[in-house]
């Protein structure tokens, strides 16, 4: 699916869980329906922005005549006081869509200031900073975009679209020439960039006499890496992945590798600061 079209499912099972059969009860006994109001969401926290039109789209579900009003793009940096949107319509509405909307942003955002992080830590480098799979179920298309909000790039999206033999198949075929070879002969596979994780420098001497699209390093310290890179002297790119922090990472960078593949980026974000602000007028 694309971005959008995850938002809009996300959106709806999201509210379907938090509204139930009855909606907002509080809203609905305390607010006139009639009653128009504004809300402002500000960031109590530095970051980047990412997942506006996961806002709007919650809005937009519930009363489309809700206004929304972004101040700010996806892949903007915020401080503590930034007003990033703006939403006008009915109170019970603004308040209904409030937590869902913010649940949205503040996931999405977390993630594209983590990202961002990491891809400041290697600035200057030639490393790139990539995602991997280990994504919240459901959600991979709108987390992987936020990763992209905040500078990093994409790794595979599924299972699907790239061949990445990793240690179990290897150890089940019995070897790397083996695994490889079977991914070559088989018919699916034809025409998928390949990509080969060695955990050992046996491994990696093995690998370079095969036809590898990449070369994953798994769990190898900073000293292997730079013997990784120097033994491939820029015949296959290297990604290093596997324990990596952003208190290591440039040091990693550093080694000559590629590209990096950082698991925290979806699976350990923190949600960035964000609440909404009511108001007769904003």
């Amino acid at each position: 699916m694309t971005v959008e079209q995850t938002i809009k499912t996300l959106v709806r099972l999201a509210l379907e869980e938090d509204l139930g059969q009855r909606g907002d009860v509080t809203s609905r006994a305390v607010l006139p329906p009639n009653m128009d109001i504004g809300g402002q969401i500000v960031a109590k926290a530095p970051g980047v922005i990412a997942g506006l039109s996961a806002v709007e789209a919650v809005y937009k579900h519930l009363d489309a005549t809700t206004e929304i009003h972004a101040l700010m793009a996806d892949g903007d940096q915020v401080v503590p006081g930034s007003n990033v949107a703006e939403i006008w319509g009915k109170a019970q509405t603004v308040l209904a869509g409030e937590r869902v909307a913010l649940n949205f942003l503040q996931r999405l955002s977390g993630i594209a200031t983590l990202t961002a992080a990491f891809v400041a830590a290697v600035a200057g480098s030639n490393a790139v900073i990539l995602d991997t799979r280990k994504t919240t179920p459901g959600w991979r298309e709108l987390e992987k975009y936020a990763v992209r909000m905040g500078g990093g790039q994409n790794h595979r999206m599924g299972l699907y679209d790239q061949v990445l033999v990793k240690d179990n198949h290897i150890d089940a075929a019995g070897s790397v020439t083996k695994a490889v070879q079977s991914v070559r002969a088989f018919s699916d596979a034809q025409g998928l960039p390949v990509v080969l994780e060695v955990r050992t420098s046996t491994e990696l001497h093995e690998a370079l006499t095969l036809e590898i699209d990449r070369i994953l390093l798994d769990n190898m310290d900073e000293d292997q890496l730079r013997e990784a890179v120097a033994l491939t002297n820029g015949h296959v790119p290297l990604e290093a992945s596997g324990n990596m922090t952003l208190e290591r990472v440039r040091v990693v960078a550093e080694t000559g590798v590629n590209f990096i593949s950082v698991g925290a980026l979806t699976h350990s974000a923190p949600a960035l600061d964000l609440s909404m602000r009511i108001g007769e007028s904003i």
